[in-house]
């Protein structure tokens, strides 16, 4: 006991470490203990269920554990476990209802066609009702839901985002624009 109390004041970086050199489940079980509700709860965005979000929780820690030799330490691991988890939920999303989603979805050509310019700014978001919000998230791609709630649900910077999509500023306040404009789109006119 007194090993795990040890390990438990380690950093998460050296505890990555501690694991890979020793492939030691006791060891991961620290980091499992640590972040499993972080990653539960980006689940929960993904899934129609609490047991389906624990199940995509489960697989992600299976798959960590394989995969945690892969981590390099250029960012905090928390960014890295994020964007880990992201990447996987939005598989599972892609793989099991592309096609709901597809015909889901509003064409992006329909609305640049339309003609009907949005001043999508933080108000516009803030101001949808809730219940309706819910329904246009699902009616928009998962990459769209997904930088929308790490922006607005995770309260996630730029910088943050830049390192979890591996893309630059420019390219993530773009994403984040289109992706307010589909929402907004979405919310004010697929929704009665």
């Amino acid at each position: 006991m007194k090993v795990n109390q040890d390990f438990n004041k380690l950093s998460d970086e050296d505890l990555v470490k501690a694991i890979v050199s020793s492939n030691d489940t006791l060891l991961f079980e620290i980091l499992y203990d640590r972040y499993s509700k972080m990653v539960y709860n980006k689940c929960r965005g993904f899934s129609k269920s609490d047991d389906e979000a624990q199940d995509l929780t489960q697989d992600i820690f299976l798959k960590l554990f394989v995969k945690l030799s892969t981590f390099k330490g250029k960012s905090k691991f928390s960014t890295w476990l994020y964007a880990f988890t992201y990447n996987h939920c939005v598989n599972y999303v892609n793989r099991n209802t592309a096609k709901k989603i597809e015909k889901q979805s509003v064409d992006a050509t329909h609305i640049e066609d339309s003609g009907y310019r949005i001043d999508a700014n933080d108000d516009d978001i803030n101001q949808l009702k809730v219940e309706k919000l819910k329904k246009a998230l699902e009616l928009i791609s998962p990459e769209e839901k997904m930088i929308l709630m790490l922006k607005y649900q995770d309260l996630l910077s730029i910088k943050d985002l830049t390192g979890i999509l591996n893309i630059g500023e420019s390219a993530v306040k773009m994403r984040i624009k289109r992706a307010k404009e589909k929402l907004i789109n979405v919310y004010n006119h697929k929704l009665k």
